[in-house]
């Protein structure tokens, strides 16, 4: 019988490890809270390893298909005029935009398609880890009872598994001085294939940016110190943004109207995950359950994808030393986690500047960094991308038993 793993969370990192282990002959399941695939969510970029990685899972011709049209960002003021612009071809498509920009739902359909041989359990959690002798003892909401060989946390920033088997998510969440909000509305019409983003003082950012088919997504970060709001109680942070952007300009009017109708509606902190050591036993932390670098970084998909590469690999080198797999696993991703987790000068402030002055300093050192020698220090912040070497893994593809 094979290698049984459990992985929790059914967005990226989860199918994208349970690809990989079912390749290597291990018996993947994911759970998922959610009664089916998550639609929706923000545009997230394929680049550096990340990229690399689709290429060996063979999902890279289908993420191209679906990838959005996405030409670059720009920054505008209250009567929409550019006041910079980052073209997605600067620092060879690695820039803030990137070559391939996709929806995080459509990268969990192609994740999904690929998958359709993997055992997925919707509508359902994990409420109870036991450690026993040769495995864990798992205990669903549902009231289903299952034991697996290791028990995998890719269940994003608030997960489940870390709080229960490393302890209450106030010791690895750290904020980052912000919050925002995702959520799908209708096409301006005006966008011209362009993320554009809008400044207001006191800290508000706006963003909206294309998709395919008729709809955009609209952004919404604000900085603030720690709030109270019950992240199940969608109209209560709708409130929250409306309270905060209701005397904004540009398209923000028109972005809040829309907003009660979106269906797949976000708010949460800006924060990172910082853990340690990222397995207990048998149970071990994967992409931002473990080592969230915050979309300030912009690599969360790209370290959900390494992650679940370096994962699976190590733990097929060797399945009956899992502690020995772990460590190498962690040791393998340390630096490229490390570097993706470094913030872009001034962190959430500056990405939503408290003043005019800081806005009109924040779009100087935008349109100088296309620049030389300012295009150069970009590149070279950039170039983080590809801070890991990825190993070969092929010899485990023998089926793991």
């Amino acid at each position: 019988m094979s290698k049984t793993v459990l992985i929790s969370g059914a967005s990226i990192a989860g199918p994208a490890l349970a690809l990989w282990l079912k390749r290597y002959g291990f018996t993947p399941t994911v759970v998922e809270i959610a009664p089916t695939f998550r639609p929706g969510g923000q545009a997230v970029d394929l680049r550096g390893a990340g990229k690399e990685v689709a290429e060996r899972m063979g999902i890279l011709p289908r993420v191209r298909e679906l990838s959005v049209d996405e030409r670059g960002i720009a920054g505008v003021d209250a009567q929409g005029r550019r006041t910079y612009a980052m073209p997605a071809d600067m620092f060879g498509g690695e820039g803030i935009v990137a070559e391939i920009e996709i929806m995080r739902g459509d990268l969990t359909q192609v994740l999904a398609e690929a998958t359709t041989d993997v055992e997925y359990l919707f509508d359902d959690r994990i409420a109870e880890l036991t450690e026993v002798a040769d495995g864990v003892r798992v205990t669903f909401a549902s009231g289903l009872v299952r034991r697996f060989d290791f028990v995998v946390g890719a269940d994003g920033v608030h997960s489940g598994v870390r709080r229960l088997a490393f302890g209450p998510e106030d010791r690895y969440v750290t904020p980052l001085g912000a919050y925002t909000a995702y959520f799908t509305v209708p096409d301006p019409g005006d966008l011209d294939h362009w993320f554009l983003m809008y400044n207001e003082p006191g800290g508000l950012c706006v963003g909206i940016r294309p998709e395919r088919g008729g709809t955009a997504k609209a952004m919404l970060t604000f900085l603030s110190p720690p709030l109270e709001f019950d992240r199940r109680d969608l109209r209560a942070q709708q409130e929250i943004l409306r309270r905060k952007f209701g005397r904004a300009v540009w398209k923000v009017p028109e972005i809040l109207a829309a907003m009660p109708a979106a269906d797949d509606f976000y708010f949460d902190t800006m924060c990172q995950v910082h853990v340690d050591r990222w397995w207990q036993g048998r149970t071990v932390l994967l992409g931002d359950a473990g080592y969230c670098a915050s979309p300030l970084a912009g690599l969360g998909t790209s370290l959900s994808l390494v992650g679940a590469y370096v994962l699976a690999g190590e733990l097929a080198a060797t399945p009956d030393d899992h502690e020995a797999a772990f460590a190498r696993y962690q040791q393998e991703m340390a630096a490229y986690v490390k570097q993706a987790q470094e913030l872009p000068p001034g962190g959430a402030k500056g990405m939503a500047p408290e003043s005019a002055f800081m806005i009109s300093m924040r779009n100087l050192s935008m349109r100088m960094s296309t620049h030389w020698p300012m295009k150069n220090v970009m590149a070279r912040f950039m170039s983080k991308a590809d801070a890991i070497t990825l190993k070969d893994y092929s010899p485990a593809l023998t089926p793991v038993r």
